[in-house]
C-alpha cells in the first residue's frame, strides 16, 4: 500500500454505501481503523450508517450518474486527506433491471448501464488522480452475472460484463503507476438488493404490453421461484467483506475473486462443456420450459 500508511490512516472511498454489501464493507474497514468516506445519496443514510458504525465514518453524498456530484466527492475527500490521497476505491454502487430484454424498457436499460457502468467509470476517472498520489487499489463489485448470462437478468449481465472488462483494462492500464485492480464476483448474497429488484420488476411492468408479458409468463413464474430458493440460500454478507479487505491489503491481491460454490461451479462449467449442455443447466436450474 502507500509509504505514508505508518503515519496515517488507510483511506477508502466506498460508493453505494448505504446499505448492505457498501454499508458493511464501510463498518468493517472503519472498524480496521482505515479513514472510511461512504458515498451515500442522501444525508439521512449517511446518518444511519454512523449510527452503525462509529462516528468516524465520513458520509460523501455520490450520485454516480451525476458528474457534478462525483467532482465534489474527488474535491472533498482531497481536502480531507491533505495530499496523501485514497488507499482504495471500492466501486460497489448498482442496480438490478430485471426481465426478458424484449420487455425492458430502453429508458431502463439506459438506467442499468449509467449507474453499473457509466457511473463506475466516472468514480474511476474523477478519484484516479488521488490513488496515484496514494497508490491505491480499485476494487469493482461485479458478480457471478459478469462472467454467466441468464434469462431475465439479461440487462443486468450486460452491466457486469461490461463493468468486468473495464476493470481488465484499467488493471493493464494503470499498472505503471501500482495502481491494483480486482474484480469481486459474488453469486447470491443476504443484501435488500434482492427487494429492490423485485420493485425495479413491478415499476416497470405498466411499461409493458400485456401480450409480451404473457408470451414470458412461464419463465417469469419459474424465475421467481428459482429467486427465492436463492434468497434462502442466500451467503451471508460477510463473506464479500472479507474479499474487499484481501483486495485492499494483502501484498499480492488476486484480479478475481469469485464467491461460492455455486459461483465457481458455474464459473467451471462454463468453461468445460458446451453452451447447449449450459444452456439445459442453466433452464433445468430456473425451472423454465425447455422448448
Amino acid at each position: 500500500m502507500s509509504a505514508h500508511e505508518t503515519l496515517q490512516p488507510r483511506s477508502v472511498l466506498i460508493t453505494g454505501a448505504s446499505t448492505g454489501i457498501g454499508a458493511a464493507c464501510a463498518v468493517e474497514l472503519d472498524r480496521m481503523g482505515w479513514q472510511v468516506f461512504a458515498g451515500v445519496r442522501s444525508e439521512e443514510a449517511g446518518a444511519r450508517l454512523r449510527e452503525i458504525g462509529s462516528e468516524r465514518i465520513t458520509p460523501v453524498l455520490i450520485d454516480v450518474t451525476e458528474e457534478d456530484s462525483i467532482q465534489a466527492a474527488a474535491e472533498t475527500i482531497s481536502s480531507a486527506t491533505e495530499g496523501r490521497g485514497l488507499d482504495g476505491l471500492v466501486n460497489n454502487a448498482g442496480i438490478a433491471v430485471p426481465g426478458p430484454l424484449e420487455t425492458v424498457p430502453m429508458d431502463k436499460l439506459r438506467l442499468q448501464l449509467e449507474v453499473n457502468v457509466l457511473g463506475q467509470i466516472a468514480v474511476t476517472k474523477a478519484m484516479l488522480p488521488l490513488l496515484r498520489e496514494g497508490r491505491g487499489r480499485i476494487v469493482n463489485l461485479s458478480s457471478i452475472s459478469g462472467r454467466i448470462s441468464v434469462p431475465l437478468l439479461g440487462a443486468y449481465a450486460i452491466s457486469k460484463f461490461a463493468l468486468e472488462a473495464a476493470s481488465d483494462a484499467l488493471r493493464l492500464e494503470l499498472r505503471r503507476w501500482g495502481i491494483r485492480v480486482s474484480i469481486i464476483e459474488p453469486g447470491p448474497i443476504q443484501t435488500p438488493i434482492w427487494e429492490k429488484t423485485r420493485s425495479n420488476a413491478e415499476e416497470h411492468k405498466p411499461q409493458i404490453p400485456q401480450e409480451q408479458l404473457d408470451l414470458y409468463e412461464a419463465e417469469i413464474k419459474g424465475m421467481e421461484k428459482a429467486t427465492q430458493q436463492s434468497v434462502e440460500s442466500a451467503l451471508p454478507v460477510s463473506r464479500v467483506v472479507e474479499k474487499v479487505v484481501h483486495a485492499l491489503t494483502a501484498k499480492r491481491p488476486k484480479t478475481r475473486y469469485p464467491i461460492g460454490w455455486d459461483t465457481r461451479i458455474s464459473i467451471l462449467l462454463s468453461k468445460l462443456v458446451p453452451d447447449s449442455m449450459r444452456d439445459a443447466y442453466i433452464l433445468k436450474k430456473l425451472n423454465f420450459p425447455r422448448s
